[in-house]
């Protein structure tokens, strides 16, 4: 049998899939795996051992889109996949579900693109307080795959010796790859109702420091809002005085890098976007910040004995939302979470992970 899975766009959806991806591995053993994804999540995919190909969809724009998808709808007819499986639900993907030719075609029940699938699910609501991988997973009913355990099938991506070895060089030109807790900051987000407050993070980075001067913090931001990791870094420096060495700038992390800098991570600390299932791919204990969307949606699904927090505002009226418009004008879900409140998250889940490993001593 050969299976085709579809998943474009954002580097997080694409990790949300990684357990299915298993799944289907363990379902079928001897089929023929194949996952289309854009170039910029790729990384997440290369070497994932339960896939048999990687195919990219590139991401251009007029004409040349054009060009690219007719190329890449007749590489995939040319495979005759026996099953494709849509798990994005876009206009563009499901045009390449259809144009693989694929026999069976599952996909959600979207309006104006039910017709191109042969096997409909329905969609759950992008706002519910259900989990994404869940979510997807209703798409290989169709196919009688069992339910979702996270403790089966968790986030998986396959550690990069190279980009560990360039982290590695990085933290020991900074003077803090022997620092007994490295603490993982990311302090941007794509979306400007996913951002804390810079002087939040500022405020954060501090205090963890000043709780233990032992520690070393590293702060990074993603291309989306590339200035926030040195602008919140400065001012902590700056701040910190004499502890400022703990704060180093390291710039820009690539995404393997960045699993591999959450892996020696005392503790994870991000809000909602890409790096944070990067990091839910690793042990790394992770504290969660979470405005617009909600934990049980997005929490990293993985084993529950690794030490995770979600912190957010509660019930709020406007909470979940859609991220188009900020009903109050001031991004109160994720803004209003003080500082201290992280803090003393990231405490509780570093000592959770310091008593797990003493009691194997």
């Amino acid at each position: 049998m050969k299976i085709l899975l579809v998943r474009l766009r954002l580097i997080g959806d694409v990790v949300l899939t990684t357990p299915l991806i298993r799944a289907l591995r363990r379902q079928f053993p001897d089929a023929e795996l194949t996952y289309l994804v854009e170039r910029a999540a790729a990384p997440v995919l290369d070497g994932n051992p339960h896939l048999s190909e990687l195919m990219i969809a590139e991401r251009r724009r007029g004409l040349a889109r054009l060009r690219d998808d007719l190329s890449l709808a007749r590489r995939l007819r040319a495979k005759r996949f026996d099953v494709a499986i849509d798990l994005h639900g876009g206009p563009r993907a499901a045009w390449l579900t259809l144009a693989s030719g694929a026999k069976r075609r599952i996909g959600y029940a979207i309006k104006g693109r039910r017709w191109m699938y042969t096997d409909v699910v329905q969609r759950p609501p992008d706002l519910g307080p259900r989990h994404s991988v869940l979510n997807q997973w209703d798409l290989l009913a169709p196919l009688g795959v069992p339910a979702a355990d996270p403790e089966r099938d968790s986030l998986e991506m396959v550690a990069d010796p190279g980009a560990a070895a360039r982290v590695d060089q990085r933290l020991r030109e900074a003077g803090i790859a022997d620092a007994p807790s490295l603490i993982v900051v990311h302090a941007s987000a794509g979306n400007p109702f996913r951002r804390w407050p810079e002087a939040s993070f500022v405020a954060l980075v501090c205090q963890l420091v000043r709780n233990d001067p032992t520690r070393a913090v590293v702060v990074f931001s993603g291309p989306s809002d590339a200035g926030a990791s040195e602008r919140i870094t400065r001012q902590a420096r700056q701040e910190l005085g004499s502890l400022a060495a703990a704060v180093p700038t390291l710039g820009h992390f690539d995404v393997g890098e960045i699993r591999a800098l959450a892996r020696r991570a005392a503790v994870y600390i991000g809000g909602d976007s890409g790096p944070l299932h990067v990091a839910g791919t690793t042990t790394a204990p992770i504290v969660a910040l979470f405005g617009p969307t909600l934990p049980e949606r997005s929490m990293p699904w993985r084993s529950a004995v690794i030490a995770a927090e979600a912190v957010d505002m509660g019930a709020l009226p406007c909470r979940p939302c859609s991220q188009r418009v900020c009903a109050p004008g001031d991004f109160r879900c994720l803004a209003g979470i003080a500082s201290e409140r992280v803090v003393a998250a990231a405490e509780r889940v570093i000592a959770s992970r310091t008593m797990s490993e003493a009691s194997y001593e």
